[in-house]
């Protein structure tokens, strides 16, 4: 079981935002692991000493393996809102990333286009004329570079599925941990990506806020 009570970033009537830890489920899947959703659920419920079914909006995910800020909506107004921001690409994320090689310029663009294995869970840079496929895109920086490693600041600019584990693959530069998309690099399940931040406009005082998350590097 995940820590309890979780790592709180955030909270007020509308919003929680958690410390999502590497390894840990957003939403429930065939496994029946432990979620997020319901660490998150069970807090409610025993702070607050609410009966029955508690709220809890998905307004968006992290992979298992990756860690950092997830946020949760706690009213239906709330999660309504917040989940428009995100279709729209109104909410900056940003992560970072420790990644196997190193890229030629200190910043820079990605652009891919992406298509999905649902039956794999897999994604792959295809062409763009491939039926299905989705523009990506992403911008990086380098914050650091180590003969070993290098630490980069990730900005998703599109919400695709694995997108920065396989834009940064795709490039070169597996990141550190994920076996799946070519790191040499494993790390017991989890892997050196972590959801560094997140801005929005809070979906009922209109404020534009901004949640962090502490480091969780190994």
């Amino acid at each position: 079981m995940t820590d309890f009570p979780p790592t709180i970033l955030h909270e007020d009537n509308h919003l929680l935002a958690l410390l999502k830890p590497a390894g840990v489920l957003t939403m429930g899947d065939d496994t029946g692991d432990e979620t997020m959703v319901d660490v998150a659920r069970e807090y409610l419920r025993v702070k607050y000493n609410k009966p029955g079914n508690v709220f809890v909006g998905v307004v968006h995910r992290l992979d298992r393996p990756v860690s950092g800020v997830l946020l949760f909506a706690r009213t239906s107004k709330a999660a309504a809102r917040l989940s428009d921001q995100f279709r729209r690409g109104a909410i900056k994320k940003l992560y970072h990333a420790s990644v196997e090689g190193s890229p030629a310029n200190d910043s820079g663009t990605l652009v891919d286009w992406l298509l999905k294995d649902k039956q794999e869970n897999l994604v792959a840079c295809v062409s763009e004329d491939t039926p299905k496929a989705q523009k990506s895109v992403l911008n990086y920086r380098v914050i650091t570079r180590d003969p070993s490693r290098t630490s980069l600041e990730i900005e998703p600019l599109t919400g695709r599925s694995h997108q920065i584990r396989v834009q940064l693959s795709e490039a070169g530069m597996p990141i550190i941990g994920d076996v799946k998309y070519g790191s040499r690099v494993r790390k017991g399940g989890r892997i050196l990506l972590h959801a560094k931040s997140l801005e929005f406009e809070h979906p009922t005082k209109k404020e534009r806020m901004r949640i962090e998350a502490p480091a969780d590097e190994a």
